[in-house]
């Protein structure tokens, strides 16, 4: 077959605006890849400026409406979504695994987590209700209002399609914005559905806009003169360019960068548990998670046992096609994210760590061509190694060796990233000493991954997170609304005459 009838065999997906699938402009297009295989699925548009530009219009234009529309009425277009959302749980499932690689079941969790914030928007009306004090002085009440900012966009990556999107648009259009979503070029067909979802669920037209791209429609919307704020999720270095620029524009910005998360294990810790905890802390999603764990520090004595019982679980792994029911971790998501995670396996080698498990090379049978790396395991790993100071997102996991509690809570807090953190013990007094002295953002006592529920809020510290709102739950509503203090007197309440003085309660 030549490689144009190939092409035309190729899904063909559209940028939603308007309400409306909207096809390409520019020209440009990328290729989506199902990893498993590693043939081409999809041909996703790449925006142009214009293409943007006509999205923020839509959004724009769809504004006053919504915003005025009463909070318990936007509410009820997120029930409908929710309900619809139950509905094409698997539907949604199946799209992220085919794109991605994670395994199914991983991905019905991810549809679930995402499903859990919209529930979260549910409860707009009284997530806006505001304070009133009547008779502050002189006749004159004051309360305050939580109003949205206008047209607001969201910058997300490929590792999870579904849920980070659903940590901004629900609550961000429930709060009465409208949105314009730039997913990841590499699995963008969950967000095309969601609109399509939407927009079932009685959404106006307008109010969520999708529209594919690379870097020439991010600085498209941060340039755009319309475009309120901007929320981001993926590597320090963009996180930080995205809120340098937005700032620089006056823009609202919450811009979630890296993270090299560490799981402590005392001696005193259940092994059995804290091993089980690191298998799946490291290895679920192939490791392509902002919460993996892709540092153990092995305190004291422990560090001998934790590498014997954990390399045969890395080797045991079952890596498969992750829509295969039995499958432990899938393929990584693109041939060339395989090789940089491969480099940083071969750095670590270079750089003199103890290469306990080593997943290169790994061929998975019918899937040859698929985007394999097997779980790898180091040990012996020091600080100014690449594999310990640089986020890999990928199955590679390093061990560090510390003496005791206080050398590794001074290890977790002289990285700079600072994302989540976990602690396997069973000593209270520990427990409670850590958390209190890391200096992260997410903690975790006794459990791998410390990812906070849907009325609670994501965020690091450090060079994790730039801005100073974390993402979803309350922080998320104080993010996308502005604060607004009225004050109200009557005429007949008023005293004549001018008054030169700061009004005070008499």
């Amino acid at each position: 077959m030549s490689e144009a009838d190939q092409v035309t065999r190729v899904r063909e997906l559209s940028h939603f605006i308007g309400g409306q699938h909207a096809g390409s402009t520019s020209g440009r297009f990328g290729d989506v890849f199902n990893p498993a295989t590693g043939s081409v699925a999809a041909r996703v548009p790449l925006a142009s400026a214009s293409e943007v530009a006509a999205a923020v219009a839509a959004a724009k234009a769809a504004f006053p409406a919504w915003s005025e529309m009463a909070p318990i009425k936007r509410a009820r277009v997120m029930f409908n979504f929710k309900q619809l959302l139950d509905k094409h749980h698997d539907e949604l499932a199946e799209l992220i695994t085919r794109e991605h690689g994670k395994v199914f079941s991983d991905a019905k969790g991810e549809v679930m987590r995402g499903i859990e914030v919209v529930e979260f928007a549910c409860g707009i009306p009284n997530l806006l209700k505001s304070d009133f004090t009547d008779q502050i002085g002189g006749g004159i009440d004051n309360w305050n209002l939580r109003q949205p900012l206008g047209v607001v966009a969201g910058i997300t990556p490929f590792n999870f399609p579904m849920m980070v999107p659903c940590w901004m648009f629900p609550i961000a259009i429930a709060c009465g914005n409208t949105f314009v979503l730039k997913p990841s070029e590499r699995d963008p067909s969950a967000s095309v559905r969601i609109a399509e979802l939407l927009k079932e669920a009685g959404l106006p037209d307008g109010v969520f806009n999708v529209v594919h791209g690379d870097k020439e429609a991010v600085d498209a919307l941060i340039e755009h003169r319309d475009v309120a704020a901007l929320s981001f999720v993926g590597s320090t270095p963009i996180a930080e360019y995205i809120h340098a620029q937005s700032a620089q524009r006056g823009k609202r910005v919450q811009a979630l960068g890296g993270a090299k998360n560490h799981l402590i294990v005392m001696p005193d810790a259940d092994l059995d548990q804290a091993v089980d905890a690191l298998i799946g802390g490291a290895y679920g999603s192939a490791g392509e998670r902002c919460m993996s764990i892709s540092v153990a520090v092995a305190v004291g004595h422990i560090a001998d046992e934790l590498i014997e019982r954990l390399a045969p679980r890395v080797k045991a792994l079952k890596i498969k096609n992750g829509m295969e029911p039995d499958a432990e971790m899938g393929p990584l998501v693109t041939a060339a994210h395989r090789a940089k995670v491969s480099g940083y396996v071969d750095a670590g080698v270079a750089a003199g760590a103890k290469l306990v498990v080593d997943g290169r090379g790994l061929s998975v049978p019918g899937h040859e061509e698929g985007f394999f790396l097997g779980g790898t395991l180091f040990d012996h790993v020091k600080t100014d190694m690449s594999i310990y100071r640089e986020e890999i997102f990928g199955p590679v996991l390093s061990v560090v060796r510390v003496p005791d509690f206080a050398s590794a809570v001074a290890l977790v807090n002289a990285h700079e990233f600072a994302n989540g953190v976990s602690c396997f013990t069973t000593d209270g007094g520990i427990a409670r000493a850590f958390s209190r002295q890391v200096q992260v953002g997410m903690v975790g006592i006794n459990v791998p991954l410390p990812v906070p529920m849907a009325w609670h809020s994501f965020g690091g510290w450090k060079r994790s997170l730039f801005g100073d709102h974390h993402a979803y739950g309350e922080e998320g509503v104080r993010f996308y609304t502005r604060y607004k203090s009225v004050m109200q007197r009557w005429p007949d309440s008023i005293a004549k005459g001018a008054e030169f003085t700061m009004p005070v309660a008499k």
